[in-house]
């Protein structure tokens, strides 16, 4: 099935004759969307593996601890998409130690875990800003918040032509929409997120994205916050209740058939091809998802067992025991900070929690010394490591 989903618009930029593209509103009309026949039990296996995703918050003693794992697995994974080589653990380390990173890697990470506690904030307060350009736009300059970021407009709709691929507009794989369309544009975006629909809101979801990539608002990070947005707009249609739905390792994973579905769309109208695609993510991440929420709260709780089963347990090291799904690595230091304790009384809480295997040393450093919480980051870390 053919269908047109935008118009090339010729304009001159740097003196060359460029060729971008402006799509047409959403949702597809000509045809309309056919959600029958293969999509149908793509779109209900998704939607089956959400609700069960939201529904395993539940299963964890802390939200909290599970919702920060996963904010920064995928805070890694989406800037190792964008070519950014740190890892979690470095981003990790760099948390244990409480200083500002000095790595531009990671402080693009940073930005990312900044930008999406913010947005997800804001959707959450009675008072919050709903879904819109203005939160996009507040939530881009969070995220290019590091030095990298501070050239590239952070928080502003771009005033220039950007382009994807190629060294100019001219020889680019793919070229945007230019400027002066923009503020239409977007008005229409966000018209498609409010505007009563009959679609289900996960299509809708797959739909806007690949809008928002197609128009490309910003002069950088729109990959991220595209990726991104895709979480919001399950919180915004209220299929999560929590931030625990991320794509990017299935798109890491995938990346290659990822640029073609969303080049289809644009040269062939195969929406339902990227859609198909979106599901089949959307799905085998929310899966994937639970089962490692389940293994995260089993690695818990065995090591608070190990931990009770031995006489030289104290009440600081089984604090410091329910605090480690969301400090995974630590030092003497942060212990004394987290604890508010003595350092002898965190030293002897982290010697404890060594002799029963809960804590194992990152490293043979003797000074500033690190341990981390090893079973637990084993399982976090699967596919952000380079």
């Amino acid at each position: 099935m053919k269908r047109k989903t935008g118009e090339s618009e010729h304009s001159t930029v740097a003196g060359e004759e460029v060729r971008a593209f402006i799509p047409y509103p959403l949702p597809p009309r000509d045809p309309p969307l056919d959600l029958d026949g293969e999509l149908a039990p793509l779109l209900a296996r998704a939607e089956e593996q959400v609700q069960l995703l939201d529904l395993a918050g539940d299963l964890v003693p802390s939200i909290e601890w599970f919702v920060y794992a996963f904010v920064r697995k995928e805070a890694v994974l989406s800037a190792q998409i964008e070519g950014t080589q740190a890892t979690l653990m470095d981003l990790l380390e760099v948390e244990a130690s409480g200083e500002d990173p000095t790595d531009a890697d990671v402080a693009e990470v940073c930005g990312y875990v900044s930008a999406l506690n913010y947005a997800w904030e804001e959707l959450t307060r009675e008072t919050g800003l709903p879904i819109s350009m203005r939160i996009l736009s507040e939530t881009h300059r969070r995220l290019l918040s590091g030095a990298r970021g501070s050239q590239k407009q952070p928080g502003e709709v771009r005033r220039s032509q950007n382009w994807i691929g190629g060294t100019r507009p001219g020889n680019a794989t793919f070229v945007p929409p230019p400027p002066l369309r923009l503020n239409k544009l977007l008005s229409e975006f966000e018209r498609a997120i409010h505007d009563e629909s009959d679609l289900p809101p996960l299509v809708r979801v797959g739909l806007l994205h690949v809008q928002f990539e197609t128009l490309h608002p910003y002069l950088d990070g729109n990959g991220r916050l595209g990726r991104l947005l895709i979480t919001l707009l399950l919180r915004h249609w209220k299929l999560l209740s929590r931030p625990l739905l991320y794509l990017s390792l299935f798109l890491k994973t995938h990346q290659q058939e990822y640029y073609r579905r969303l080049g289809a769309v644009r040269t062939e109208g195969d929406w339902e091809g990227w859609l198909s695609y979106f599901l089949e993510g959307v799905a085998v991440v929310a899966e994937a998802a639970v089962v490692t929420a389940r293994r995260l709260h089993a690695i818990v709780a065995q090591s608070r067992a190990r931990l009770m089963a031995r006489e030289d347990a104290t009440v600081m090291s089984i604090r410091l025991c329910d605090r480690l799904p969301e400090h995974p690595l630590l030092t003497v230091n942060r212990v004394v900070d987290l604890l508010a304790c003595s350092r002898p009384a965190a030293a002897k809480a982290l010697g404890v929690l060594e002799a029963a295997e809960v804590l194992h040393a990152l490293d043979d450093r003797k000074k500033n010394r690190t341990v981390m919480f090893k079973a637990y980051l084993d399982n976090l870390r699967e596919g952000t490591e380079l």
